[in-house]
């Protein structure tokens, strides 16, 4: 199995505070892997870094064995699901998938966003406007949306949080499922315990811009490496 997202000695330093502080990370292709830790370690800052969005103070980000530092977010191979969905009020749940594609210039799309649609439960949603469809339909619009695309690594920065807990533990076994289907590499930014270790294949504990400990879930939770670790776990 290869590595689709390496970061090395990556560092975001802000007036005063470091949000990311020097972290490295390896996280193979296919697998769902979660960032976790508590408001304001830096889990979300490294999702936008790797997204794009920010330029790093120091380090690098590496997808597919490319150096993409200096590269825009539409030339970066990844998608991001934002924790408000992002979708487009005005525009239908096709449309709204289809955006990316129209803004790539890509073709077969009406082909592409039907099989999206599909792919997340929402055939025969398509003609509908985010303001008609329940939380965790515009929650599968954006999913569809990212999908679409064909990502190498598909970023969610706490997809979960919005939602009612009933249907956030529904969305668990959906998301988890989705990923085994598509074979994507999820990056899952989450606090929330339960999700991550009910979720993930390896798991990032993070504290004040540090990684604390990766590991699967059984060992983060049965063998903490710091006492942090032990604390928030």
């Amino acid at each position: 199995m290869g590595i689709s997202l390496e970061l090395r000695n990556l560092a975001k330093h802000y007036p005063g505070h470091a949000a990311v502080d020097g972290i490295s990370l390896q996280i193979p292709q296919g697998g769902f892997f979660s960032l976790l830790g508590p408001s304001g370690c830096g889990k979300t800052t490294t999702l936008r870094l790797i997204a794009g969005f920010e330029e790093p103070t120091a380090g690098e980000v590496w997808l597919s064995g490319a150096l993409v530092n200096g590269r825009r977010p539409y030339e970066r191979n990844v998608s991001t699901v934002f924790q408000n969905y992002a979708l487009f009020p005005h525009l239908t749940a096709h449309a709204n998938v289809e955006f990316g594609l129209r803004e790539r210039g890509l073709r077969d799309r009406t082909a592409r966003v039907r099989a999206a649609l599909e792919l997340v439960q929402l055939a025969g949603k398509e003609s509908r406007y985010p303001s008609q469809l329940s939380g965790g339909e515009r929650q599968r619009v954006a999913l569809a949306r990212s999908l679409v695309l064909e990502p190498e690594v598909l970023l969610l920065d706490e997809p979960l949080a919005a939602l009612d807990p009933k249907l956030r533990k529904q969305m668990r076994i959906e998301l988890k499922e989705l990923q085994r289907r598509v074979g994507i590499t999820f990056l899952f930014v989450t606090h929330d315990q339960e999700e991550a270790l009910s979720m993930s294949d390896s798991i990032a504990v993070m504290n004040h811009g540090r990684v604390e400990q990766v590991g699967t879930p059984e060992e983060v939770y049965l063998r903490p490496a710091t006492r942090f670790v032990a604390g928030f776990l």
